[in-house]
């Protein structure tokens, strides 16, 4: 049996990372990586300037930088905004194969197997874990960075019901032949949630997200293939109909093209209640679970890369202290308030405001004033957090235009 003092459970950003900064700072490492080679997640791959500021390493991962972006309403009133703030987009295969690589440099043992979270056992003082290939491992203590559908959430904290889920699909298309590639946030007419482009350097990752509850799988496949094939059809980025029915031959031959090149995927994503954090625990004296096994990711706009980053640093150095059960106040005094406002906020963002959805209002209102503008810029690239939005925006307001 191979001994470690940590086995960390997947080997998404949050497992990576804190398997970096834990092997860095002398600890013994295992991360398991048991995703088939190849296989993307469900992610746009969007990564927050506030995210790469705290950390600039990120940039030299391949991805592309962005500087603006293209807001859209329900009914598809569009606002265009250049950041003060880039933020990066990242193919999930890409960006994960970074932060493993600089694991493995940093010390980690890096698994390539599937580790079985119900073969886990805790045996006079240390965790064991059989992999797929019948390997034994011990450690002292057990991470579960092993995403939403977590295993070792599931058996150590719990599992969460439907309604802290939320749930994102899309396609892997090429990049258009014309070479215009905006970077898109369409919110979705008549449903909760929002569908995305974002361009790569080698494709566009096109998706939507929205609750557990409201999914319906075929109104929602119908409704991204609208999105796709708006996108490709515009003759100008001004003109976009993205929610259009149309049966025009140039629509129909844009659909049989995607349907031949484009690769689907799925995946669910925390999203979860106010109340559940009132209770949920995710950390004990030998375990702990990071990312969206801990469910860490904004309710509003399923975003996690960042809240998977930083859990990783933040329990990483309460172990290095040894300090493991501080990783519960930690995570709460850090970032916690922000994933509970959000949870409080989801319900009235996507809701009605005077007669229409918030998120038409909020765009009407961002079209005709600069400084709402720019907040919702800067939320939009992470800088802006929900604790202390309804004060930014109001005070914007009233300053004149």
């Amino acid at each position: 049996m191979s001994r470690f003092d940590l086995l960390i459970v997947g080997a998404g950003p949050a497992g990576s990372f804190a398997a970096e900064l834990l092997a860095k700072g002398g600890a013994k490492v295992a991360l398991f990586d048991g995703r088939p080679e190849g296989e993307p997640k469900a992610c746009g791959g969007g990564v927050t300037s506030k995210a790469l500021k705290a950390w600039p390493q990120l940039l030299n991962a391949v991805g592309r930088t962005i500087n603006e972006l293209d807001l859209y309403s329900p009914s598809g009133k569009k606002l265009h905004l250049e950041l003060e703030e880039p933020f990066a987009i990242y193919s999930r295969i890409a960006f994960d194969s970074f932060l493993r690589d600089r694991a493995r440099d940093a010390g980690a043992t890096v698994i390539s197997e599937k580790a079985s979270a119900r073969q886990a056992k805790r045996t006079n003082g240390a965790w064991s874990l059989i992999t797929e290939k019948a390997s034994e491992y011990s450690g002292l203590v057990l991470i579960g960075a092993d995403g939403a559908n977590s295993g070792i959430g599931k058996k150590l904290a719990g599992a969460l019901p439907p309604s802290d889920m939320e749930v994102a699909f899309g396609y892997r298309a090429p990049l258009p032949a014309n070479g215009e590639a905006p970077t898109v946030v369409a919110f979705l007419p008549k449903w909760v949630g929002y569908a995305w482009a974002f361009p790569r350097p080698d494709h566009i990752s096109f998706g939507i997200a929205t609750t557990q509850n409201a999914f319906e799988h075929q109104p929602l496949d119908d409704l991204l293939w609208q999105f796709m094939i708006g996108y490709y059809s515009a003759p100008s980025h001004d003109k976009r109909r993205f929610w259009s029915q149309r049966k025009d031959p140039q629509a129909e031959s844009l659909r049989l093209y995607l349907q031949q090149s484009a690769e689907r995927y799925a995946a669910r994503i925390p999203g979860l209640a106010e109340k559940t954090w009132e209770t949920r625990k995710i950390c004990g004296s030998d375990w702990a679970l990071l990312g969206d096994a801990a469910g860490f990711a904004d309710p509003v706009t399923g975003e996690g890369i960042y809240y998977a980053l930083r859990s990783g640093q933040v329990f990483a150095e309460c172990y290095l202290a040894g300090k493991i059960t501080e990783y519960e106040a930690r995570w709460r005094e850090d970032f916690g308030g922000e994933l509970i406002r959000a949870a409080q906020m989801r319900r009235r963002f996507y809701g009605n405001f005077w007669g229409a959805p918030f998120t038409e209002r909020m765009i009407e209102f961002a079209r005709g004033h600069r400084g709402v503008k720019r907040v919702l810029g800067e939320l939009v690239a992470g800088d802006q957090g929900y604790v202390d939005l309804k004060k930014k925006l109001v005070r914007s307001a009233l300053r004149p235009v």
